[in-house]
């Protein structure tokens, strides 16, 4: 059996959902489909699941948002009218979106997952509903019939562990199904949805459950490139990757997965490939336990903006049992979570990200630090990105960090920060944020490009 996800690029259009149909009959063992809201059609349209978070804080908060809420049925009834639906089709999505504006919920993030998750599920009954109608046996499948429980944290729901029996039951159903993704139920009948990205959450999930032979996941590109094609030219295509390898990249900003979202399929070691829906004959990248190595240690290179550091020194820091500690509970009183402690004698700093941050609680925590932790300075520096080299092969190539400092120094980059993951698959820099482009350009040259820094390959 193969779990195959596609995502709202291979699902904006009925265009792409034919073709996305045609992929799914080629093999039978693509029993399983997890789909997406439809995304962008092109570079100036936008995503269905960002008109329904305006529309649902439109509709929460009393505005009119007949507008939106036009628009959102307008994107499904092209949809139904290119895939040769009937009226009824568009008629029972509309009265669904009637349905969810008017949900009464207990508090706006439970009201705002109900909204959101009406991309997926909607699409999900369209394209079952064009499967049906092109012979295919076919069939939508709601979460919650399917067994996909999760916890009671709108927005970040996680899966819970009776889900996976639940889902290896459908291993006995011989038709297509077809799964929305993004979403599941609490064991009380509660929507819930995952974090952003979340439909890769959940066909993670769906293969892990049903334990796939191949976790298929669909998208715009070929493969999964060595860095980002918007910063580098050409970068090279990369056929083979292991899990810890995706997954640090992702953590760094790679946009093929959310960090997360691969974690099910890890752990029950479903191999992972990455394909073109566009191109769907393309090799693509497979994501597994184990890779043979190349003469390149580098695997990739990420990078991710929005890093803040807070920066505290006190004279021999190091002979005071506990300071670390106490630090960190500062931080976390506050509900943020950190990403990096580098560290001397004498000063030490902490590396979150800004999207935790607040004025108030910026202000809170330097005002404890300098009290109770009785610090000789602390302050707070903005404006930081995080640039991560990743490979299975650095721990056993010599000079990976002097390289990658030769190449920043070369453009004239100032390293703020290093650090080395203890399994020495990473490497992070911190830098100013102004600098990441041009910090990715330089990397690549060095270990991708190497006759154009004048090192040997």
């Amino acid at each position: 059996m193969r779990v195959a996800k596609f995502g709202g690029s291979s699902l904006a259009s009925a265009e792409q959902i034919k073709k996305v149909t045609n992929i799914v009959q080629e093999h039978p063992e693509r029993r399983l489909l997890v789909v997406s809201a439809p995304g962008k059609r092109d570079s100036g349209d936008t995503k269905v699941t960002d008109l329904l978070i305006e529309l649902g804080s439109k509709a929460w908060h009393g505005q009119s948002y007949e507008a939106v809420y036009e628009t959102v049925v307008d994107r499904y009834r092209q949809i139904a009218s290119g895939l040769g639906l009937g009226e009824s089709v568009v008629q029972e999505v509309a009265a669904d979106f009637t349905e969810r504006v008017q949900f009464a919920a207990d508090n706006e993030e439970s009201y705002m997952d109900q909204m959101k998750a009406g991309g997926e599920d909607n699409n999900a009954k369209v394209i079952a509903r064009y499967l049906q109608n092109e012979g295919v046996k076919a069939a939508y499948l709601n979460p919650y019939e399917a067994g996909l429980l999760v916890s009671d944290e709108p927005g970040n729901a996680k899966v819970l562990p009776e889900a996976y029996e639940h889902l290896y039951k459908l291993r006995d159903r011989d038709e297509i199904l077809v799964f929305p993704g993004f979403f599941g139920y609490t064991p009380e009948g509660k929507l819930a949805t995952f974090p952003r990205g979340g439909s890769d959450i959940t066909g993670s999930i769906v293969a892990a459950g049903v334990q796939a032979d191949l976790y298929e996941n669909f998208t715009d590109v070929d493969s999964v490139y060595a860095a980002n094609p918007g910063v580098v030219d050409q970068p090279m295509e990369v056929k083979q990757m292991t899990y810890r390898e995706m997954r640090e990249l992702s953590y760094a900003g790679f946009g093929v997965f959310h960090d997360e979202a691969l974690i099910p399929a890890f752990r029950a070691s479903i191999p992972v490939c990455v394909k073109n829906t566009n191109n769907p004959d393309a090799e693509g990248t497979m994501i597994i336990a184990e890779r043979a190595q190349d003469q390149t240690p580098v695997t990739g290179i990420a990078a991710d903006e929005g890093f803040s550091t807070i920066y505290v020194r006190k004279y021999l820091m190091n002979r005071e049992v506990g300071f670390g500690r106490r630090l960190l509970k500062i931080v976390e009183d506050e509900g943020i979570s950190y990403e990096h402690i580098p560290s001397g004698i004498d000063d030490t700093s902490v590396i979150i990200d800004n999207s935790q941050l607040t004025a108030e609680k910026e202000e809170r925590m330097l005002t404890r630090i300098m009290e109770e932790l009785e610090a000789d300075d602390a302050h707070i520096e903005h404006g930081f990105a995080m640039i991560m080299l990743v490979g299975e092969g650095m721990h056993e190539t010599v000079g990976v960090a002097s390289r990658a400092a030769q190449a920043l120094s070369n453009r004239g980059i100032n390293i703020e920060m290093i650090n080395q993951g203890s399994s020495e698959v990473s490497l992070t820099f911190g830098i100013q944020a102004a600098q990441a482009d041009e910090a990715i350009r330089g990397l690549y040259e060095q270990f991708f490009r190497p006759s154009v820094v004048g090192t040997e390959s």
